[in-house]
C-alpha cells in the first residue's frame, strides 16, 4: 500500500463528500478497473456494502458509554455530589463510600449496553459474511464472495430463494420475458409476490448474460428512504437514454422468488441502501407519567435545597450562639477556625451530600425494571395470543406501557382494523342490470352459523371448471351435506399465499348472469364465424375480461409453492419438505375460527344474507330482463363446453394467485368462477381462458398503476381477435363516473341507454349495505392516438425531475371518454367481537373515532354494524362544498348542543350525539379559523366517523385533537396508509393483518385482532398505570421518610452534617433492604382482577386525566413521610433521653423502625397478596438482620474512627429495643391505616367496590355486576330537549331534515346536514 499525504487524503474526503451529496450520481461498471488500486476506481467515493450498527468500539466503550449515560441529568447530579464529597471541608461520608451507589448504577447500565452492542456486532458480522455471487472479469464468471465485498458498480447474481445483498438495478433474469418476482416481507411485511422488470432496451436477453458487454452510464438519484420510488436512467454510448423506476430495482433484504436467477447492477450499497436508510431503530416516547415525574423530581430538588438552607442557617446560628470555642471544633494546620458564615456556607454542600437520597437515584432503574416486568406479563397473556396467525402482542416501545391506562380518544382505521380485510365477492352490476348472486348469499349466510362452518367451507364450494357450473342444474348445491370432503390439506393448500382462504376464493355464480354470458358467448361465436375481422366482444364478456386482466395479480403453479423466507434476514434459505408438511397439518382448529366472525350482526345491518334470496330484488325494480320461456330448454346450453383444443400446461385447477390487495384477489376469483380464468401474466402479455375453453393471449402494452390521486388503475392491451388497442380501467365510482363517454349506446335500446344512472343507483345501494364498490370501463384507443401517447409516455418514463407527475399526466391523458361496463360490490366482514370491544371502550369513557377512506354510505353502515353508531343516536351527517356552508352548519349545530347542555332540565344527562363528516368537509373544518369550533363540537359527540379521508388527514385529525384538548390519544391501524396516524398519536397500535406490516413496524404495540385492544387497554393499561403510579409515589415517600431521620438529627448535633447510622448501613438500606419490594409492588400488584375490569369497563375511568398519579396524592404522601419520620425519630429520642447510649446505639433502633415502617406501609398499599409478596417482604426483614448482624460482628474498623462492633447484638438483648420498635411503628402507621379504613368504609371508591365483588363466587358476582352496571348507567339521556338545528341563511339553502343517515343525493346538493333521531328506522336494502 502506497503512502499518501494527509493533504491528499483530505482532498479525497472532500471530493467523496461532494460526490455523495450530488442530487444525481453517474455510475459505471467496475469491470474495466478490476484489480486496480482504490484511488483509480471510478465509484470509490461511494460506501461499500459492509454495515455497522454497533454504537461502541472496544477501546472507546467506557468513555462513549459514560458520555451516553451523562445525557441523563440525574447521573450528572449524583456524580457531582460524589466528587464534591472528596472536598474535605464539605464531605459528609468517606469519599470512597459515597461513590458506591452511582458506580453500581453506571456499571449495571454499562453492562446492559455492552451486551446489547455485542449482539449487534454478532448480527453485523453474520450478515456481512453472507455468501453472494459477483462477476469477475479475470475469472470470466460469477464467483462467490461475501456481502461485505460488494461495491457500487458491481454485477451481482441472485438465485431463487436468496436474499438480495444490495440495491440492484435489474438487467437480466432467467425468464425470457425479463421479469423477476420478489418477496418484500423483510422490508414491509408483505408476503405477496411483487413483479420487477429488467430495463427495456438496455441489455439483450440472451440465455447467458455478459456483464462485460455493459457499457452504459447509470444516472440515479441520491439515496433516500422511500421504498416506493426510484428515479434512474441509463445513457447508452450513442447517448440514448433509457428510463427506469422502482419496477426495475431489487431492494436489499428482498427475496427472489419463482425466478431461477437474476443479475443486477449495484446502485446503492451498505448504509445507503433503502432498507438501511429505513432502519431508524426504536422511537423514543416519553410517557405522561414520566413527564409528571420530572416535575415532582424538581419539587424534591426544591425541598432538598430548602432543607440544606435550613441546615446552613442552623449551623451559622449555632456557632454564633456558642460562648467560646468548644474542644471538638478542631482548627486547621494554621490554627485557624472558619467563621460561622463560612462554616454555614460549607454546611450547605455537606447537607446536600448527606441528604442526596432525597433525589431517588435508583428510581429510574426501578422504573425500567418494572416496565420490563409489565411487558413480560403483557406479551405472555394467553388471551392476547392469536392461534390462527400464531402471533402474540408485541411491545415495541418499552417506556410508555403506563400510558395505555390513560387513553381518552381512540382513532381507528376501518378496513383491516375493524374488518377482516378478507374480501368476499357479493354482487355486481353489468350494463345497468344488477345480479344479486343469491346462491352465493345463501352460502355466506350459512357460514355465519356457529355449528357448520367447516361443512360449508368444504361442501358448498363450486365444482371445478372442467366439470363446470351448468345453468341447467337446478339443484347443484342442494346435496352438499351428502358428501363430506373435509381435507385439511385441501383447505390449507394455499395457506402460504395471501388472500387465499376458501371464504375469499370461492364464489357461487348467479344463474341469470350465467345465462346471459352463455348467450353472449353463443352470439360472439356466431359473429366470429361470419366475419372474424369485424367481431365485437360482448360487453358482458368485456366486463369479466376486465375483472381478470385489469390487475397486478401474479400467477404461479399451486403445485410448486414457493419456500418462505426465514424470519431472520440473515439466515440462508433451505428447502425442507418437513417444514411444508408441518405447515399443512398444524393448528387444525384455526380454519374454523377464520369464518366465525360477524356472527352477531345488529338487526339494522341485515343485508342480502336473508332478504336477497327472495325473488324480489330492490336493486332492479323497474328493469325487466328477457326471461326464457322454458328453463329446461337450456339444458343443452351448458356454459362450460369442453374445449377441443389442447389444454395448456397451467390449467385452472392448479393455479395460485399472488395478489397485492385482497380486492384484486376477490375479483380474479370471481372472474374464474364464471370461466374467465387468468392463466399467466408476464410484463408484456396476459393469458385468459374463456368459458368455452379457448385461450386468449393479450399483448400488454402498458400498465397505468393505481395511485391515491387518480384512485384508479388501467391496463392497455392489444386484443388478440380484433387487433385493436383496448384500455381497461377500474377504480372508485366518483373517479370513474366523471370520465365516462358514450357507453355502448349504439346497440342498446329503451331504458338500457341510461346505464350510468342505473349503475350509480346500484352503487349507492351497495354502499348502503356496507359493500366496497369498484367501477369497470373500456376504451378503444386508435392507432394514431396510441402512437402520439406513446411518445409522451416514454419521455415521462425517462425523466428524472418530476417523473411521478409526468407519468401520472400521461395516464390521465389516456383515461378519458371511457365506456362503462359495470360495477362490483365486495364485502369486507367485521372481525370477531368488534361491536363488543367498541361498546366496552365507550363505557370506559373513551371516545372512539373511525377514520376511513370509504364512501360515507359504506362507512355509516359499518358504523352501525360495529355499534360505533347506535339506533338511538342523534347522528349529524355533515357534507359541504364550500367553507361558508361549513361555518354555518358548525355554528348552528354547536349552538344547539350547547343549548341542550345548559338547559337545567338536562342536568346530569348527556346527548348521544354522533358525527359523520366527509374528507372535503373535514379539510374545511380543520382550517385555522374553524378548527376550534370543530373540536368543540367533536368533543361533545360520543363517536365521530370521518369518511373519504387521506392518510395525511388522519394524522392531522389526531394531532389537532391531541393538542387542542390535551388528551391522551391512541391510534390503531393495519396498513401503510395508517402509519402517519399511528406515529402522530401518543400510543400507536398496529394490527398485523392482510395489508403487510408497515403499520406494525411504525407502532408502539402490535396486536393481531382488534378485539385484543379491549384487554390490552382496559386491563393491562389500567394495571400498568396503577402499579407504576403507586410505585413511584411510594418510592418518593420511602426516600423522604428515611432521609428526614438524618435531617431531624441535625437539630441535636449542632448541624454538623454527621449521621447517627453507619455509612455502610445507609447504603445497604436503599441498595438491598428496600429496593426489591417496590419493584415487586410495581410489577405484580393487582388492585382489581381482569374479570372485573372487563365486566365493568367504567373502572377504567379512574386512570383517565390525572389518574392515580395526582398532585394531591404526591403531596399527601410527602406529608405522611414527614409525619412518620418525626414519629420514628422522636419516640426513640424521648425513650433514650438522658441515657448514656452512644450515637450508633441510638441510630440502630431508628434504622430498624424505619425499615419496619416503610415495609408495613407498603403492606397497607398492596391490594392483592401472593406468595411472592410474602417472600419478598419477609425476606427483606431477614436480610436486614442477617447483614446488620454480620456487619456488626465482623466489620470492626470498616469505617474509622467509628466502631459499629456488636451494636445490634446488644440491642436485640434489650427488651426496650423491641418495645420501641413495635410502639413507634404502630404510631407511625396508625393515621394511614385509619384513613384507609374510613375511606373504604364510608365512601368506597368504585375500585374498592370492585375488590369486594372479586371476593364473591362467580355466579353471585356476575349478577351483582349486571345490577351495578344497570344502576350506574340507569340515567337515561334526555333527547327531547335537543331540537333540530335551524337552517342557516345561505346563498344556497341547506337541507336539514329527518332522513336516512345515508342520502343517495349527497353528490348533488350544495351541502347536507342530516340529523337522525332514534325514532327513525332505516330501511333495509336488499
Amino acid at each position: 500500500m502506497t503512502w499518501r499525504s494527509p493533504l491528499a487524503l483530505l482532498r479525497d474526503a472532500l471530493r467523496g463528500q461532494r460526490a455523495r451529496e450530488k442530487d444525481l450520481r453517474n455510475l459505471v461498471s467496475n469491470l474495466p478497473y478490476e484489480g486496480l488500486e482504490k484511488g483509480k476506481q471510478p465509484n470509490r467515493y461511494f460506501p461499500g456494502n459492509a454495515i455497522k450498527t454497533t454504537k461502541y468500539t472496544l477501546l472507546l466503550f467506557i468513555p462513549m458509554n459514560l458520555f451516553e449515560q451523562f445525557h441523563r441529568l440525574a447521573n450528572i447530579y449524583f456524580v457531582g455530589l460524589a466528587i464534591l464529597n472528596f472536598v474535605p471541608v464539605v464531605n459528609a461520608f468517606q469519599p470512597e463510600v459515597a461513590l458506591i451507589p452511582i458506580c453500581v448504577i453506571l456499571s449495571l447500565t454499562a453492562l446492559k449496553d455492552a451486551w446489547e452492542d455485542f449482539r449487534r456486532y454478532q448480527s453485523d458480522r453474520k450478515l456481512n459474511n453472507t455468501p453472494c455471487f459477483i462477476y469477475s472479469r479475470k475469472e470470466k464468471q460469477f464467483v462467490e464472495r461475501r456481502w461485505k465485498d460488494v461495491r457500487v458498480g458491481d454485477f451481482v447474481r441472485v438465485v431463487c430463494n436468496e436474499i438480495v445483498p444490495a440495491d440492484l438495478l435489474l438487467l437480466h433474469t432467467s425468464d425470457p420475458s425479463g421479469v423477476c418476482h420478489i418477496e418484500t416481507s423483510n422490508l414491509d411485511g408483505e408476503t405477496n409476490l411483487k413483479l420487477r422488470r429488467t430495463m427495456s432496451g438496455l441489455c439483450i436477453s440472451h440465455p447467458v448474460f455478459e456483464p462485460e458487454s455493459f457499457s452504459s452510464v447509470v444516472v440515479c438519484e441520491k439515496p433516500n428512504n422511500n421504498l416506493n420510488h426510484f428515479k434512474c436512467y441509463a445513457e447508452k454510448p450513442d447517448k440514448e437514454k433509457v428510463g427506469a423506476g422502482i419496477e426495475s430495482l431489487l431492494l436489499r433484504g428482498c427475496t427472489v422468488r419463482n425466478t431461477d436467477h437474476a443479475v443486477g447492477f449495484v446502485v446503492y450499497a451498505g448504509h445507503e441502501t433503502k432498507s438501511m436508510l429505513n432502519n431508524n431503530g426504536p422511537r423514543y416516547k416519553r410517557s405522561k407519567l414520566e413527564r409528571k415525574l420530572n416535575i415532582d423530581v424538581f419539587f424534591c430538588v426544591i425541598l432538598l435545597f430548602t432543607m440544606c438552607l435550613i441546615g446552613a442557617l442552623g449551623r451559622f446560628l449555632w456557632l454564633q450562639a456558642l460562648p467560646g470555642v468548644p474542644p471538638y471544633l478542631v482548627p486547621d494546620s494554621n490554627g485557624h477556625l472558619d467563621s460561622p458564615s463560612l462554616s454555614g456556607f460549607y454546611m450547605f454542600f455537606t447537607m446536600i451530600i448527606l441528604l442526596q437520597v432525597l433525589i431517588p437515584i435508583s428510581l429510574y432503574v426501578s422504573i425500567e425494571l418494572v416496565k420490563i416486568g409489565q411487558i413480560f406479563f403483557i406479551t405472555n397473556d394467553i388471551d392476547l395470543y392469536d392461534e390462527e396467525t400464531d402471533s402474540r402482542v408485541q411491545c415495541k416501545a418499552l417506556n410508555i406501557t403506563e400510558d395505555l391506562g390513560q387513553i381518552e380518544y381512540i382513532f381507528s382505521d376501518k378496513t383491516g382494523t375493524l374488518t377482516e380485510n378478507k374480501m368476499v365477492f357479493r354482487r355486481c352490476s353489468i350494463m345497468g342490470t344488477e345480479y344479486p348472486h343469491k346462491e352465493n348469499a345463501i352460502r355466506l349466510a350459512v357460514l355465519e352459523e356457529p355449528e357448520s362452518e367447516e361443512d360449508i367451507i368444504f361442501n358448498q364450494l363450486p365444482q371445478p371448471l372442467n366439470t363446470g357450473w351448468s345453468v341447467d342444474n337446478e339443484d347443484t348445491n342442494q346435496h352438499h351435506h351428502g358428501s363430506r370432503r373435509k381435507s385439511k390439506v385441501a383447505g390449507t393448500a394455499q395457506s402460504n399465499v395471501a388472500f387465499s382462504s376458501p371464504l375469499e376464493t370461492e364464489v357461487i355464480p348467479d344463474r341469470m348472469l350465467l345465462q346471459q354470458i352463455s348467450r353472449a358467448e353463443s352470439s360472439s361465436r356466431s359473429r366470429s364465424r361470419r366475419s372474424r375481422s369485424s367481431q365485437k366482444i360482448d360487453p358482458y364478456l368485456d366486463f369479466f375480461l376486465a375483472l381478470a386482466i385489469c390487475n397486478t395479480v401474479v400467477v404461479s403453479m399451486a403445485t410448486a409453492q414457493r419456500q418462505r423466507a426465514s424470519e431472520s434476514l440473515r439466515s440462508r434459505q433451505t428447502n425442507n419438505p418437513l417444514d411444508t408438511l408441518s405447515n399443512l397439518v398444524k393448528k387444525p382448529g384455526s380454519l374454523r375460527r377464520t369464518f366465525t366472525s360477524w356472527k352477531r350482526k345488529p338487526k339494522r345491518n341485515r343485508t342480502i344474507s336473508e332478504d336477497s334470496v327472495t325473488e324480489g330484488d330492490d336493486f332492479n325494480p323497474p328493469v325487466k330482463t328477457e326471461e326464457p320461456g322454458d328453463i329446461n330448454g337450456l339444458q343443452t346450453c351448458s356454459l362450460y363446453v369442453p374445449s377441443q383444443c389442447n389444454k395448456p400446461a397451467m390449467t385452472s385447477d392448479n393455479l395460485s394467485y399472488e395478489a397485492e390487495s385482497p380486492d384484486e384477489a376477490a375479483l380474479v376469483y370471481a372472474a374464474k368462477a364464471y370461466g374467465f380464468t387468468l392463466l399467466a401474466r408476464t410484463h408484456d402479455s396476459v393469458a385468459v381462458q374463456l368459458p368455452s375453453g379457448e385461450d386468449l393471449v393479450f399483448e400488454v402494452l402498458d400498465t397505468l398503476t393505481f395511485d391515491p390521486i387518480r384512485k384508479r388503475m388501467s391496463i392497455l392491451v392489444r386484443d388478440p381477435i380484433t387487433k385493436e388497442f383496448v384500455l381497461y380501467t377500474k377504480g372508485a365510482d366518483y373517479a370513474i363516473m366523471e370520465l365516462l363517454g358514450t357507453p355502448y349506446a349504439e346497440h342498446l335500446s329503451g331504458r338500457q341507454k341510461n346505464i350510468a344512472a342505473d349503475t350509480q343507483h346500484h352503487l349507492d345501494c351497495y354502499a348502503k349495505e356496507g359493500l366496497r364498490t369498484l367501477c369497470f370501463t373500456k376504451k378503444i384507443v386508435s392507432d394514431k392516438m396510441y402512437e402520439s401517447w406513446l411518445v409522451n409516455r416514454r419521455r415521462a418514463l425517462a425523466a428524472i425531475d418530476n417523473r411521478e407527475e409526468l407519468v401520472m399526466d400521461t395516464a390521465v391523458q389516456l383515461e378519458t371518454n371511457l365506456s362503462l361496463l359495470g360495477a362490483t360490490g365486495i364485502e369486507d366482514r367485521l372481525q370477531e367481537s368488534v361491536p363488543d370491544t367498541i361498546v366496552a371502550l365507550r363505557e370506559a369513557g373513551i371516545q372512539v373515532w373511525v377514520l376511513t377512506g370509504d364512501k360515507p354510505e359504506t362507512a355509516v353502515n359499518i358504523g352501525y354494524a360495529c355499534r360505533l353508531l347506535e339506533d338511538e343516536d342523534l347522528v349529524i351527517n355533515m357534507s359541504c362544498k364550500n367553507k361558508l356552508t361549513c361555518t354555518s352548519i358548525l355554528d348552528c349545530t354547536l349552538e344547539e348542543v350547547r343549548r341542550y347542555s345548559e338547559d337545567p332540565r338536562n342536568v346530569d344527562t348527556t346527548p348521544d350525539i354522533s358525527l359523520v363528516i366527509d374528507g372535503r368537509t373535514l379539510t374545511m373544518a380543520l382550517s385555522s379559523d374553524l378548527q376550534d369550533r370543530f373540536v368543540d363540537l367533536a368533543k361533545r359527540c360520543r363517536s365521530v366517523l370521518c369518511c373519504r379521508v387521506t392518510p395525511l388527514q388522519k394524522s392531522r385529525v389526531v394531532k389537532v385533537v391531541r393538542e387542542k384538548l390535551k388528551v391522551m390519544t391512541l391510534a390503531v391501524g393495519d396498513g401503510a396508509n395508517d402509519v402517519n396516524m399511528i406515529q402522530a398519536a401518543d400510543i400507536g397500535i398496529g394490527i398485523s393483518g392482510q395489508e403487510g406490516m408497515q403499520a406494525v413496524m411504525a407502532s408502539d404495540f402490535a396486536i393481531s385482532r382488534f378485539k385484543h385492544l379491549r384487554k390490552l387497554v382496559l386491563v393491562h393499561g389500567h394495571w400498568c398505570h396503577t402499579r407504576l403510579a403507586n410505585m413511584i409515589i411510594y418510592f418518593f415517600y420511602k426516600n423522604v421518610a428515611y432521609v428526614n431521620l438524618l435531617f431531624w438529627y441535625q437539630f441535636f448535633c449542632g448541624f454538623s452534617g454527621t449521621a447517627m447510622i453507619d455509612y455502610w448501613l445507609l447504603i445497604f438500606f436503599n441498595l438491598f433492604f428496600t429496593s426489591v419490594p417496590p419493584i415487586m409492588f410495581g410489577i405484580m400488584d393487582n388492585d382489581v382482577s381482569a374479570e372485573m375490569l372487563l365486566g365493568v369497563p367504567e373502572l377504567y375511568r379512574t386512570g383517565q386525566g390525572a389518574g392515580e398519579y395526582r398532585f394531591s396524592a404526591f403531596w399527601v404522601s410527602m406529608l405522611d413521610a414527614f409525619y412518620q419520620s418525626l414519629v420514628c425519630f422522636f419516640i426513640p429520642y424521648l425513650a433514650y433521653q438522658d441515657s448514656d447510649i452512644d450515637v450508633f446505639t441510638f441510630g440502630t433502633p431508628l434504622n430498624t423502625i424505619s425499615l419496619f415502617t416503610i415495609l408495613l406501609h407498603l403492606s397497607i398499599e398492596i391490594k392483592a397478596w401472593t406468595v411472592i409478596h410474602w417472600v419478598i417482604i419477609l425476606g427483606s426483614v431477614v436480610l436486614y438482620f442477617i447483614m446488620t448482624l454480620a456487619y456488626s460482628g465482623l466489620c470492626i474498623t470498616c469505617n474509622p474512627p467509628s466502631n459499629p462492633y456488636w451494636i445490634l447484638q446488644n440491642q436485640m438483648a434489650d427488651p426496650m429495643f423491641y418495645l420501641i420498635c413495635i410502639l413507634t411503628t404502630v404510631v407511625a402507621l396508625l393515621p394511614r391505616y385509619i384513613f384507609h379504613v374510613l375511606r373504604n368504609s364510608i365512601a368506597p371508591s368504585p375500585l374498592v367496590q370492585a375488590r369486594h365483588l372479586d371476593r364473591l363466587d362467580p355466579s353471585t358476582r356476575s349478577e351483582l355486576i349486571k345490577e351495578w352496571r344497570s344502576f350506574r348507567g340507569g340515567g337515561q339521556v334526555k333527547r327531547s330537549g335537543l331540537s333540530t338545528p335551524p337552517s342557516p341563511t345561505l346563498e344556497t339553502p341547506v337541507d336539514i331534515h329527518l332522513q336516512s343517515p345515508i342520502s343517495s343525493d349527497v353528490m348533488g346538493n350544495e351541502s347536507i346536514l342530516n340529523v337522525i333521531t332514534e325514532d327513525y328506522q332505516r330501511p333495509l336494502h336488499t
